[in-house]
């Protein structure tokens, strides 16, 4: 292997009482193109600040080759300036190499750096770091807000830029694309893979084994040598305080293990009635602003159990399309209808709905008190923050105080915790750990109601969605069975600038009418009808005797009355179920009888 350009050794840096690093060592060595991975928490960002120079270790080396050059992208950076030329040449970057890169990456030089999206003062900080032709490349979370289009494009930079390469990020399609070989942050400690992450799973998994069997023989040793001080001869003696002495060691050395592990993540999502099973419709549906036309036409169905993905370049209009699904923005043309019972769950990818002067116990338990309702039952709600990883004292902290990771895993800990059929999450990986992605995939797989995600992230898209909508910005959408890879395949091309039209020919032969589209059958015509009647009656049948039931003193006043009203409420879902499967069936055999 050759020499590293920048290498830590034996560094240490104690947070509090907590040890962050504890003789961790690093090296990167010419256009070397690795990755960072770790949990939330375990202090990637502050060693890639070690790395960069920004920050000082309490002890440990840091060495680099004499002259050498380093570009560090933070997390959240602060973009300042007159403008984005000035800033992209502030750190020495010649005019000319920051105007391109600025270009490449869609900014206009000229532009002011106030009043930035998220997505693009990532641009413009990326722009400014390949502008510096650094010889290494430090980039903490790089994809954070941008496009699937835009990941594309910086995947494809990295692999042409000369310097050495580190990155941290959640992004596992990403990391497997850019990576050749892997840091692993645990433990306070750096193990390295020299392979792509696409082998860092399997390889992680085998040493945590293997640290679980070195647990299994220490605790077994400690057992065995307590036996021995508590029936054996006197550990006074001077020939036993060797032994003794080893039994501190291990007592000592379980304690430091026990001290660094941290809690398992565990996700759950609060589940509400069952729908009927038609939960979204939406038909011919058209939305323009200013001119400019968003989408044009589409229709789709979701339906109980679906988990759909959203995906398109930035402003194509994701949100607006979701945001008229849930009927919360009214279309321009057409009509959406939801269905029986839907109960919403919402998490934004701007977590709006987090208040920064709120601390943590105040967000979880808006009413007050100290108990929180998740899966019908009231649970003390420090034992359900200690679920998504907060410590009992980081309750009465604001949410302002908490990193990106933590405020996202505090959304998705209030938002689970609500009673829904339908959940729908905006951008849910920005800022977790691939840790934490991997459990919040488990969950949402297991959910039983509907499921819609807007996405950037193409590996947690492929993992999970069912059927993807894709939007191109000019008004097209497609909806693909299956997730990204199966939307690229049936759909290449999609996001590409389209080409001008030829000119039709003059003597080109005018169309032929087409033959009169075929229509149902008297009958199934009528059974539509009647079932687009029923549906409606049967859900406010439903909704009365919810109504009924959710009286808390029926049980006791009339028990008869309350198991006869459960059964009605039973039936009345069963027929309303019915009769939505029913209909859907009709639906599409309208359709396709008057679109053939």
């Amino acid at each position: 292997m050759a020499p590293p350009v920048l290498a830590l050794r034996d560094v240490r840096l104690a947070d509090g009482p907590r040890m962050m690093f504890d003789g961790a060592d690093l090296g990167l060595e010419r256009r070397a193109r690795a990755c960072l991975v770790g949990r939330n928490g375990a202090g990637k960002s502050t060693l890639l600040r070690i790395l960069a120079g920004t920050l000082a270790p309490d002890d440990g080396e840091r060495t680099l080759t004499p002259g050498l050059s380093i570009a560090y992208v933070a997390q959240e950076p602060t973009i300042s300036g007159a403008s984005l030329e000035a800033w992209a040449t502030a750190g020495g970057a010649p005019p000319h190499l920051a105007r391109a890169e600025l270009e490449a990456f869609d900014l206009d030089p000229a532009r002011g750096a106030e009043g930035l999206s998220g997505g693009e003062a990532r641009r413009a900080a990326l722009a400014r770091a390949f502008a510096e032709t650094p010889d290494v490349l430090l980039l903490d979370e790089p994809t954070n807000h941008l496009d699937i289009l835009a990941i594309e494009a910086l995947e494809a930079r990295l692999a042409r830029v000369a310097a050495a390469v580190l990155v941290v990020s959640h992004d596992r399609a990403f990391l497997e694309r850019v990576s050749s070989a892997c840091f692993w942050l645990e433990n306070a400690r750096v193990r390295r893979l020299d392979a792509s992450f696409a082998r860092f799973e399997a390889w992680a998994e085998a040493i945590t084994d293997a640290a679980a069997e070195a647990d299994r023989r220490l605790a077994k040793a400690i057992e065995r040598d307590e036996r021995w001080l508590a029936f054996g001869v006197t550990a006074r003696r001077a020939r036993n305080e060797g032994r003794l002495r080893r039994l501190q060691a291990l007592r000592a050395e379980k304690a430091r293990r026990m001290g660094e592990a941290r809690g398992d993540l565990k996700l759950s999502g609060e589940a509400a009635p069952r729908s009927g099973a038609l939960v979204i419709e939406a038909k011919g549906i058209s939305k323009a602003y200013g001119g400019r036309e968003l989408l044009r036409g589409f229709s789709t169905r979701i339906l109980r159990g679906d988990r759909v993905a959203v995906v398109g370049p930035n402003g194509a209009g994701k949100t607006t399309l979701v945001n008229m699904l849930l009927g919360r923005l009214e279309a321009d043309a057409g009509s959406v209808r939801l269905g029986a019972g839907v109960e919403l769950a919402f998490a934004s990818q701007d977590r709006a709905e987090l208040e920064p002067d709120k601390t943590l116990i105040e967000t979880l338990t808006p009413a007050g008190g100290d108990q929180i309702m998740v899966g019908g039952r009231p649970r003390h709600v420090a034992g359900y923050a200690a679920d998504f990883l907060f410590r009992s004292d980081q309750l009465r902290q604001p949410v302002r105080s908490l990193s990106g990771g933590e405020r996202n895993r505090l959304l998705l800990a209030r938002t689970l915790a609500r009673p829904s059929n339908l959940l729908v999450l905006d951008e849910p990986t920005n800022d977790l750990d691939i840790e934490t992605l991997t459990l919040l995939e488990d969950t949402l797989a297991d959910y039983e109601g509907a499921l819609i995600l807007v996405s950037h992230d193409r590996d947690f898209v492929e993992r999970l969605a069912t059927s993807t909508i894709a939007l191109d910005g000019r008004g097209r959408v497609v909806e693909t069975p299956g997730g990204w890879s199966d939307f690229v395949s049936q759909n290449p091309g999609f996001f590409a600038e389209p080409e001008a039209a030829p000119a039709a020919s003059k003597a080109a032969p005018a169309p032929r009418a087409r033959p009169p589209a075929a229509k149902l059958t008297y009958k199934d015509q009528r059974r539509l009808s009647e079932l687009e009647a029923e549906m409606p009656r049967l859900a406010a049948r439903i909704g009365t005797l919810e109504a009924k039931l959710s009286d808390p003193n029926l049980y006791a006043r009339d028990p008869a009355a309350f198991d006869a009203t459960s059964r009605d409420l039973d039936a009345a879902r069963r027929a309303l179920a019915d009769a939505e499967d029913a209909w859907l069936e009709l639906e599409a055999m309208r359709e396709a009888l008057t679109s053939g």
